[in-house]
């Protein structure tokens, strides 16, 4: 009885608040930068996306985004990352600030995502050296 009655208020909070179940996309986005992921990041872009790494800036398809992310990572292998700051009051735009620590340097990464009928999509990738 009790574990019914248990089950009922999850299944009917779950109703009235469905993001407290769901993960935080910036939290997922953090672990697959520091596993060098770019097939998983880019599942995230949205179809065109401003990609600002370093000096370089321009926007670029998907599938040219995930190829530039991936050569990013061969050249900086990820060793750790930290979140740094995010918001995710909004319900229809996050942004996030994660710190990447590879082998030779430290990196500043901004996430820009905007809601797209129910899922959210980057639409901009800031990486730029992190100051000291």
């Amino acid at each position: 009885m009790i574990r019914s009655l248990f089950l009922l208020v999850i299944s009917l909070s779950s109703l009235y608040y469905p993001t407290a179940i769901q993960a935080d996309i910036i939290d997922d986005l953090s672990s697959y930068f520091k596993a060098g992921n770019s097939k998983e990041i880019a599942k995230n872009f949205a179809s065109t996306i401003e990609l600002i790494i370093v000096d370089e800036e321009d926007v670029y398809s998907k599938a040219q985004g995930e190829q530039i992310l991936r050569d990013f990572f061969i050249k900086h292998p990820p060793v750790k990352t930290s979140i740094f700051h995010k918001i995710n009051t909004n319900p229809n735009y996050r942004f996030g600030v994660i710190i990447l620590s590879t082998a030779k340097e430290t990196f500043r990464i901004s996430i820009t995502m905007k809601k797209f009928n129910t899922n959210f999509s980057i639409t901009e990738l800031r990486i730029e050296p992190a100051k000291d």
